[in-house]
């Protein structure tokens, strides 16, 4: 009986410091406002993916100095993507 009344006063003080914890817990950060960022520059999907490469293998020479800018600038990850597809759109 003891054990039983000292284990339910353990459950309640661990919830009642649990709530007392939450309600004090500091307010999450606003949302970020809406930025005029290009579309481009956002993220990579697949679908965006899929598209570059249909468009670079279209233009195989172009692609080529493309890549070869890319090496000589050293760029890695997506802003060598990024890089490359705006090289394929200049003209």
């Amino acid at each position: 009986m003891v054990r039983t009344r000292i284990c339910l006063a353990a459950a309640l003080l661990a919830v009642g410091l649990h709530a007392a914890s939450a309600q004090t817990a500091a307010p999450a950060a606003p949302a970020p406002a809406a930025t005029t960022a290009k579309p481009s520059k956002i993220k990579l999907t697949m679908e965006k993916l899929k598209a570059m490469k249909a468009q670079w293998h279209a233009n195989k020479p172009k692609l080529k100095a493309c890549r070869k800018e890319v090496k000589q600038k050293g760029l890695i990850g997506d802003d060598r993507w990024f890089y490359i597809s705006d090289c394929m759109t200049k003209t």
